[in-house]
């Protein structure tokens, strides 16, 4: 018997904060310009000068409609409207912890907040892996009779980045597209996310809705949403300040692993999720992202470019010590497992070692 679609209805944003907020200056890389030669030469420069230094930027014109945007959205706050128990179904049975398995649901609760305010965290995560064959998935009939569609969402956007930093390092156009194809096994995955709201006298007690953190692959996709409560911390000056959901674009950050294969030179930004400002406290905060990664065994050494010889930048952390240098995948779970990890992650406020030769600065 053939299973219900069921109705998907539309999506109603949150009207955006009036406060004055100490918003992030962050560049913005325009895609219009990347159909010509000389187009994509100004992009690979405006684009590594971002990552060299908010390591955050915005993306406008990057073909996906707004009405394709509002509809993933739309799936995302119908699977989160699921009765727990079912919810429940569809993620690991130990959420992940033991392996560093992040795909699936993920309830809310899963840690203590902070140790003064002693409230649990209010956030769900669904993450779906590329629709490529190489992940067995179940899925709920809201995601499942839907699928075509977002593994054609999934899939778009991110190649003219990573061709813009291919051009800037003075690279082979397809350098850093080789390392990030669809039809081969990396740990992608596409998510949907909500922060369930807390009470005003709650949100007096909690410092913020996630810790500092840097994200692990290549680059992260961030679908609009109006509720801020996104901050990236300077380089340079160790403050924190909001990212602006900007109308029309995507807010795109650097991580780790272009961090890695580049010696340090592409930023991987500590970023939070904070308390939202007063005026959107009373509303849950829904995400819709993309996290592109590199191929399972893709070796994160620092890569072999003209231009990164010439600044100097020839090793990354786990050169420099000696140390092994991992592939992704064993980058991408002994990382997550890290972090999956309440009780370590909760003591690590200072440093913290992942991996032999690497060690992360936790920021509260």
């Amino acid at each position: 018997m053939p299973v219900p679609i069921p109705e998907l209805g539309s999506y109603q944003y949150v009207s955006e904060t009036k406060e004055k907020l100490d918003w992030a200056d962050l560049t913005t890389v325009d895609l219009s310009l990347y159909g010509t030669p000389e187009g994509k030469k100004q992009l690979a420069q405006t684009l590594v000068h971002a990552v060299r230094t908010a390591g955050f930027f915005y993306v406008k014109n990057f073909n996906i409609s707004q009405e394709r945007v509002d509809r993933q959205f739309a799936i995302g706050k119908q699977f989160f409207e699921l009765p727990l128990e079912e919810k429940l179904t569809y993620g690991p049975a130990d959420h992940g912890v033991s392996n560093g398995n992040y795909n699936g649901y993920f309830p809310a609760g899963r840690r203590i907040m902070d140790n003064d305010s002693g409230l649990k965290d209010r956030t769900e995560v669904y993450n779906m892996p590329k629709f490529n064959g190489m992940f067995s998935h179940n899925h709920p009939p809201i995601v499942a009779t839907r699928i075509k569609e977002i593994e054609e969402f999934a899939r778009e956007v991110l190649d003219p980045l990573y061709v813009l930093l291919a051009i800037a390092l003075e690279l082979p156009e397809d350098f850093f597209t080789n390392m990030h194809l669809y039809e081969e096994k990396s740990e992608d995955h596409l998510r949907y996310m909500k922060y369930s709201k807390y009470t005003p006298e709650e949100n007096l007690k909690i410092k913020n809705w996630s810790r500092g953190h840097t994200d692990l692959g290549g680059f992260t996709l961030l679908f609009r949403q109006p509720v801020a409560a996104l901050q990236i911390r300077s380089h340079e000056t160790g403050e924190w300040k909001w990212a602006k959901p900007q109308d029309g674009t995507l807010t795109v950050n650097s991580c780790d692993a272009l961090s890695l294969l580049t010696g340090g030179y592409v930023k991987s930004t500590i970023h939070r999720v904070t308390v939202p400002p007063k005026d959107q406290q009373h509303v849950d905060r829904l995400g819709l992202l993309y996290f592109s990664r590199p191929h399972n065994d893709i070796k994160l050494a620092t890569i072999d470019s003209p231009l990164l010889k010439r600044e100097g930048y020839t090793q990354n952390d786990f050169e420099r010590s000696g140390n092994p240098v991992p592939t992704m995948e064993e980058w991408t779970f002994a990382k997550q497992k890290w972090q999956r990890n309440a009780k370590r992650y909760e003591e690590s406020h200072n440093t913290a070692t992942i991996l032999p030769g690497f060690r992360e600065q936790v920021y509260v």
